[in-house]
């Protein structure tokens, strides 16, 4: 067993995900780095001799490492490093290569391996950096975890949120899912009043098997809105060549929502108040009553109460749609969702076979501090711009739009790199913010030390000193301290 002061020692696990694989096409080589690895490290080792027989094995089960071979028939160990950043592989791998193919192992190392040995690799040396290897992927797969439950915790029926305002919206629709209670969305326009529309229809799925049919009432004019909610006869007006069904009964059993329920005209506001009440109307130019089960959702980013005051909608039919009212707060009073949807949005405009863009530090403040008049919709629009624009797979302030200002005085919330509140995307920035805090306590502590925070944190103090220049820590201000 391998014991070095340097390095704290390492406690196998029974999980599956810390396995390793041996990529080799020399057998006894192969061999003996396997058998090396079980006796001294207690690890489960599986072997390959070359990188097709590696890249089917982890495609079938979970790997915390591979260790590989570059040159090999076949698939090369450079194919096969292609080949698992492509796929997005969650393991990490370390590149094994004769003196003369340094060259090659630079190369494997900017494609995204972790560290190379020369061959014949030096026993403890394998051991300590296998060691130092599984100890960090098993940091990046904890944190994996934690960002895919603290997504799904902030996810409801598809509405991405953390915010305390949100989640009492969630709250509401879960008690109202098994209802057929009339609601009412009130909110600016791009709030995401739909994707709560079609959230309240989704937790309802069980009590209402129907479709979700959604009209804008503000783009219709009088005539051709009654038509579209109750369809037409055959002949009934000049132009109507064939019946038509309208969405009150095509959303039968399911979900009726009526987006900008304020611009419906008045004399419509009448045969919409005795849909609601009766559950029965009469197609255009029909005699034939047709009966419906559908629940209504109306929105509006209109003040109600001054419409029904001036006259423009009448009482008796805002009092029948507002049985279940809900605020949807502007996205400028939830200023935590913004990392949440910009994560989100980063993820759905990603071009085919590429990993989604990611955002900057200064980027993320930015957009932090906008006041967003346009909300969700002006903030999903920036991002699809920005994903076009953005150079190397990063968003920086120069690729986010003109309109995209900052906040105005009073409402500033600055962005802060927080362990709790990223999306799995944005894994590697969140693992630098960790490393960089945690090499800043071992500075601290150890007074500025580079061997003595190398062997505190586990780390070689190669790795120490390229981590103070990547991110700028002056070891200065800890001798100061002293």
């Amino acid at each position: 067993m391998v014991n070095d002061p340097a390095v704290a020692p390492f406690v196998p696990t029974s999980s599956p995900a810390q396995r390793v694989l041996i990529v080799e096409d020399l057998e006894d080589t192969r061999s003996s780095l396997q058998e090396l690895l079980q006796m001294s490290l207690k690890l489960e080792v599986d072997t390959a001799d070359d990188g097709a027989v590696a890249l089917t094995l982890l495609r079938q089960r979970p790997y915390s490492l591979v260790i590989t071979d570059l040159r090999m028939p076949k698939l090369g160990g450079m194919k096969l490093i292609e080949a698992i950043q492509s796929e997005r592989i969650p393991v990490t791998v370390i590149v094994t290569t004769g003196h003369g193919s340094i060259k090659d192992a630079v190369e494997a190392l900017r494609m995204g391996a972790y560290d190379f040995l020369t061959k014949p690799p030096d026993p403890q040396h394998l051991c300590l950096l296998v060691q130092r290897a599984l100890r960090e992927r098993a940091l990046q797969d904890e944190v994996t975890a934690l960002r895919r439950q603290l997504g799904e915790r902030h996810t409801f029926q598809n509405v991405l949120s953390r915010s305390p305002k949100m989640h009492d919206v969630f709250e509401l629709i879960s008690h109202i899912a098994d209802t057929n209670s009339t609601v009412i969305i009130r909110g600016e326009t791009g709030s995401g009043k739909e994707q709560v529309a079609r959230a309240i229809h989704q937790a309802s799925s069980a009590h209402r098997m129907g479709p979700f049919v959604a009209v804008n009432c503000g783009a219709l004019n009088e005539n051709l809105l009654e038509s579209e909610l109750f369809g037409h006869e055959k002949g009934s007006y000049t132009g109507a060549d064939r019946k038509r069904i309208g969405r009150f009964e095509l959303a039968h059993q399911g979900t009726l929502f009526l987006d900008e329920i304020g611009d419906v005209p008045m004399s419509m506001q009448i045969k919409l108040l005795r849909v609601l009440q009766e559950r029965r109307f009469e197609r255009v130019g029909g005699t034939e009553p047709i009966d419906v089960d559908v629940r209504v959702i109306a929105a509006t980013h209109q003040d109600m109460e001054k419409l029904v005051k001036d006259g423009k909608f009448r009482e008796d039919l805002y009092y029948r749609l507002n049985v279940v009212r809900i605020d949807l707060p502007p996205l400028r009073e939830r200023p935590e969702d913004i990392p949440v949807l910009v994560g989100h949005f980063c993820e759905k405009f990603a071009r085919p076979g590429q990993k989604p863009a990611t955002v900057s530090t200064e980027a993320m403040a930015v957009l932090t501090k906008c006041a967003w008049p346009g909300n969700v919709r002006q903030l999903e629009n920036a991002i699809e711009r920005a994903c076009v624009t953005a150079r190397d797979g990063v968003i920086r302030v120069k690729d986010l739009p003109g309109d995209v200002g900052h906040r105005p005085e009073g409402h500033k919330h600055p962005f802060q790199v927080d362990l709790t509140r990223k999306l799995p995307e944005q894994l590697a920035e969140l693992v630098a913010a960790f490393e960089k805090r945690y090499i800043t306590r071992a500075l601290r502590k150890t007074r500025g030390h580079v061997g003595k925070c190398a062997r505190i944190t586990g780390l070689s103090r190669r790795s120490i000193t390229d981590k103070i220049s990547q991110y700028k820590i002056d070891k200065k201000e800890f001798k100061a301290e002293e």
